[in-house]
């Protein structure tokens, strides 16, 4: 989301809605290497099933609160508009990258989505690229959203680096939340 709005502010709609593009694919590949990688050994191994639900919860506490901390060199740096804007294939190509090679793609799918898949049946790896695909679509629907509303009020949202920092911060929040959620979900659901 964080890089869609800073694309968005430098160089405008179209290149922040094709980045989102881009992205979705490159995540719905990474769900489906998760799905079909270790979709088969969380159905088999209750304890690696919830081995990966702790370092995903942990991993992405450890990333909300980097993100808290770095708030002010992260927003310091959206605010710096590039000169050549990307054509909107390099947008989307870069997008693609972003999503396929993020460690945090591959968490969420590997940590967060096995929590909604149901161990006992047989169908672990379909249950996983069906949700894959429907984060995907969601995502591009809702960060392609924010894309069009930081586009739109780039001006605005560039011209305060507080705003900035307070979105990357809130961001950070919702990391954290989502963390914690991984981690209780173990004990709720099992």
């Amino acid at each position: 989301m964080l890089f869609t709005i800073a694309r968005a502010i430098a160089w405008g709609r179209a290149s922040a809605v094709a980045t989102v593009a881009g992205n979705a694919v490159g995540m719905f590949l990474v769900s489906v290497l998760v799905a079909l990688g270790l979709g088969p050994l969380l159905q088999r191994s209750h304890l690696f099933y919830n081995g990966v639900q702790w370092a995903g919860g942990i991993y992405l506490i450890y990333l909300g609160y980097s993100a808290i901390k770095a708030s002010k060199v992260d927003a310091a740096g959206m605010q710096k508009a590039e000169d050549v804007k990307p054509s909107l294939i390099t947008s989307a190509k870069n997008g693609f990258w972003v999503g396929a090679l993020n460690p945090k793609s591959i968490v969420f799918f590997a940590a967060i989505l096995p929590a909604f898949v149901d161990q006992e049946k047989n169908t672990v790896t379909q249950q996983l690229l069906i949700l894959g695909l429907i984060f995907s679509v969601i995502a591009f629907i809702s960060d392609g959203t924010y894309g069009l509303l930081a586009g739109t009020a780039r001006q605005w949202l560039a011209s305060d680096v507080n705003r900035l920092i307070l979105m990357r911060r809130f961001g950070g929040v919702v990391m954290i939340g989502l963390g914690l959620f991984t981690i209780i979900s173990i004990f709720i659901f099992n």
